[in-house]
């Protein structure tokens, strides 16, 4: 895959949550939220505070979803990313 986000723009593969609680209750699949957590796929030239492999916190209905090879990434302002988790 080749792409290069544009603007103030970066690409983001959700990163999937645990499937289970702390205490071990089994999540279902229809009730699990999508994840709010990705790591940086591509960055566009304008940011300079992230670069790939960054894992971040972004809001939940946030980006554009694209599809790549069969993969979906998130097109993400800089501005609808929260922080970079570690």
């Amino acid at each position: 895959m080749n792409f290069q986000p544009l603007g103030n723009r970066v690409l983001v593969k959700r990163v999937e949550e645990a499937t289970t609680t702390m205490s071990g209750i089994i999540i279902p699949d229809n009730a699990k939220e999508k994840p709010s957590r990705g790591e940086v796929v591509a960055v566009s030239k304008e940011v300079e505070t992230l670069a790939n492999g960054n894992q971040v916190l972004f809001g939940k209905y946030a980006g554009n979803e694209v599809s790549f090879d069969g993969t979906v990434y998130i097109v993400l302002n800089v501005d609808d990313i929260f922080g970079i988790i570690g």
